[in-house]
């Protein structure tokens, strides 16, 4: 069994309003009838599905807030019509605190979708931003499962020619992290489940620089309890757009195996061709890659947890 923790569905409003957006390329195919094809080409058996990048917030709060409905109603569709073969993750119409609680509610309560998709920022509020605290303590009354997924800057990129996805994607989800750390969040919201991107960007290779912090800046240790790292390998990692040999070594220095989880981050997937195996640099994990591409996904969707032989 193989359950792709990381693929992007968007109904068509959302496509079409990020592509009159100032992040606007035109978007590949997020439809659904694509995602399945795909799915059976890789040989992936389930999927965790979300909006995926920037997000539903494009610089104007009520057409987020709508956006954010119309994806969620969309997804509770399609978990209601296949619920063993997708779980959903919602989004929520932040920065405004109120409307992202409110979705956060008919969500999960009223659409019983599986968690929430978050973006590294939305208009410039990062997450770990004091003024998300009442969000994050919602969360963590549900013990919720939690996808954070980095989303465009609130910067001018440094050098336009490369696109956003190559390096600031990556230090984007570093960005979270390191905010949500050193914010308190991880500290006071324990029971959140949460998966970050890409094995978590640039924070395995960047882990102990990271967690120096609080001996090179005393300050910064009052908001937390433990060590860094201590907070670091208890999250889960996604292997989305990351199914290499390097970038798995250094995950492994800061995480154990079973809290990695497989993705591939289609449609932006760089796979094999011809289909089979999605991600063949995953055998470097032995024994472990089952965890890895099918039993650890339990962890944060319970349904997706394979049954165990009795014998």
């Amino acid at each position: 069994m193989r359950v792709d923790a990381h693929i992007h569905v968007a109904p068509p409003e959302y496509a079409a309003a990020i592509a009159r957006s100032p992040a606007g390329a035109a978007m590949p195919d997020f439809d659904l009838a694509s995602a399945r094809e795909f799915m059976g080409r890789y040989e992936i058996d389930a999927a965790v599905i979300s909006v995926g990048p920037p997000g539903v917030y494009l610089g104007d709060q009520q057409q987020a807030s709508d956006l954010a409905r119309i994806a969620n109603d969309r997804y509770a569709e399609i978990v209601g019509a296949d619920g063993e073969r997708f779980a959903a993750l919602a989004t929520l119409p932040l920065p405004d605190l109120d409307a992202a609680i409110a979705e956060l509610r008919h969500a999960l309560d009223v659409l019983k979708l599986d968690g929430v998709w978050l973006p590294s920022n939305a208009g410039g509020t990062y997450l770990g931003d004091p003024a998300l605290e009442p969000l994050f303590d919602e969360l963590e009354q549900r013990a919720a499962y939690v996808f954070v997924h980095p989303s465009f800057p609130p910067y001018p990129l440094p050098i336009a020619r490369w696109p956003v996805w190559l390096i600031e994607f990556p230090f984007e989800t570093t960005r979270a992290i390191v905010e949500l750390l050193y914010s308190g969040t991880f500290d006071r919201c324990p029971s959140i489940r949460f998966q970050f991107a890409h094995l978590g960007g640039t924070a395995p290779f960047l882990a102990e620089r990271i967690a120096s912090l609080v001996a090179r800046e005393p300050r910064f240790r009052a908001a937390i309890a433990e060590e860094p790292a201590r907070y670091l390998e208890r999250a889960w990692y996604d292997t989305g757009l990351s199914n290499a040999s390097a970038g798995l070594a250094a995950m492994r220095e800061i995480a154990p195996p079973e809290r990695i989880v497989f993705g591939t981050d289609w449609p932006y997937a760089a796979l094999p061709e011809g289909g089979g195996d999605p991600a063949p640099a995953l055998a470097v994990l032995g024994a472990a890659r089952r965890g890895v591409d099918a039993d650890n996904i339990g962890a944060l969707v319970p349904r997706f947890r394979p049954e165990r032989s009795t014998e």
